[in-house]
């Protein structure tokens, strides 16, 4: 994904987050277990979005700031993830909140100044 002439890497890892998670809820749709995602997963899905890739932004970090704001939500892990062939940690998950405040943003950023 290219870098905007003036991106905040900060915000743009925020959105770059909520826009995963809520392509793996919509992919995932009437299977609650595969609409969230893990921290790993997350991070495999960023590896090459710019702001992490040039060590900006800790994928966690940004993970964090979206949990205490009531955008993401943590689920708390099953002992044994049969879709995952693992033992399961917390996955995250896109809010109705979360939801809002990308559209919002996607939104904003398609105006034309």
């Amino acid at each position: 994904m290219p870098r905007p002439a003036q991106g905040d890497p900060n915000r743009a890892t925020l959105l770059a987050i909520l826009k995963q998670l809520n392509h793996a809820a919509s992919v995932h749709e009437g299977d609650p277990e595969e609409q969230a995602l893990e921290l790993k997963e997350i991070e495999g899905l960023l590896t090459d979005f710019w702001a992490v890739k040039q060590g900006s932004v800790k994928v966690a970090l940004a993970l964090g700031l979206l949990l205490r704001n009531g955008l993401v939500e943590a689920q708390k892990p099953s002992s044994y993830s049969f879709q995952r062939q693992r033992a399961s940690t917390h996955r995250y998950l896109i809010t109705a909140p979360g939801k809002r405040f990308l559209a919002e943003s996607i939104e904003d950023s398609d105006r034309i100044g």
